[in-house]
């Protein structure tokens, strides 16, 4: 073999050799590109899952947040009770997610189903809350309507029992008896007045009942109380009382009479048996329970 062939074939092998290394070095450069390239997107995917477990997490705050502030709106016991158990699962949620690695995609995944489960019944519960809402407001004017109504009917019934107790007022002051032209003579033992204390035997009362179509007409008992200056009564008896204004009181005279709704006379006597003093007297009369005439007179000594 000559010289020329053998640095021909050296030139061949350097050749294959200097393609061999830049095959290798091509390798390996595509292997590194690759390896780069795949770290990059498992830096960007788990940059990703990182983004996607911080956007669950404030998912699950805002649906813990939305039950807090709809239990404000809540009085029923049993929806309060169903919205803290459901806020409880959200609660467990959030500590489940906090412990689970973004890298974990069958945990997330799961968490996520779970998310999408809890939005869907916090959906629910708002809906119902507002129907609930729109309800009790739809009630609470019917109720201010019917307690308006109410009140109307009140006031007017009210205000028609007062006309009916001032007619009927009137109508008992209407037919209440009246005893009109009084007098109070007192006498000695002939029957002829008696101007001085020692001499009077006897106070001879008079007066007439008006006549009063309204008053109601049959037998009247009509009661007349003597009142001397220190406004104690004269009686005989202790036991000579009728009831006036809720009380028992005592009465000099009384007497029956009939009344037919005419003008009746009426004449009484007092046989004077105590001592009398000077002074300011008064007679009172009453019949039915009422005052019905008054007059005063005094005797001197």
């Amino acid at each position: 073999m000559d010289k020329e062939e053998v640095e021909k074939k050296k030139i061949n092998k350097m050749t294959l050799l200097i393609m061999a290394v830049v095959v290798l070095v091509l390798l390996i450069g595509g292997a590194l590109y690759y390896i780069f390239h795949q770290k990059q997107q498992m830096k960007e995917l788990q940059q990703t899952y990182v983004l996607d477990k911080e956007a669950m997490e404030d998912d699950l705050n805002e649906i813990s947040l939305q039950y807090e502030g709809v239990k404000f709106k809540v009085s029923n016991d049993s929806l309060l009770n169903l919205l803290s158990t459901e806020q409880a699962k959200v609660q467990r949620l959030q500590e489940e997610l906090r412990t689970v690695k973004a890298t974990n995609t069958k945990e997330i995944n799961r968490l996520k189903k779970e998310l999408a489960t809890l939005r869907k019944i916090m959906r629910n519960f708002v809906i119902q809350i507002d129907s609930l809402n729109r309800a009790n407001e739809k009630l609470t004017v019917e109720k201010n309507d019917a307690v308006k109504k109410y009140q109307q009917a009140s006031s007017t019934a009210t205000s028609l029992q007062k006309e009916k107790e001032k007619l009927t007022e009137r109508v008992t002051l209407a037919s209440r008896l009246d005893a009109t032209g009084i007098t109070v003579t007192p006498v000695n033992s002939r029957g002829k007045v008696a101007k001085v204390i020692k001499k009077m035997e006897q106070f001879v009362v008079s007066f007439h009942i008006a006549k009063n179509v309204t008053a109601q007409v049959g037998e009247k008992i009509i009661y007349v109380r003597i009142m001397k200056p220190d406004d104690d009564v004269l009686m005989k008896s202790r036991a000579n009382t009728f009831a006036f204004e809720g009380k028992e009181i005592n009465y000099s005279m009384k007497k029956m009479i009939e009344y037919s709704g005419e003008e009746v006379d009426v004449t009484m006597y007092w046989n004077i048996e105590e001592f009398l003093s000077p002074g300011a007297y008064r007679v009172d009369i009453f019949a039915d329970g009422n005052l019905i005439g008054r007059k005063s007179f005094s005797l001197e000594k």
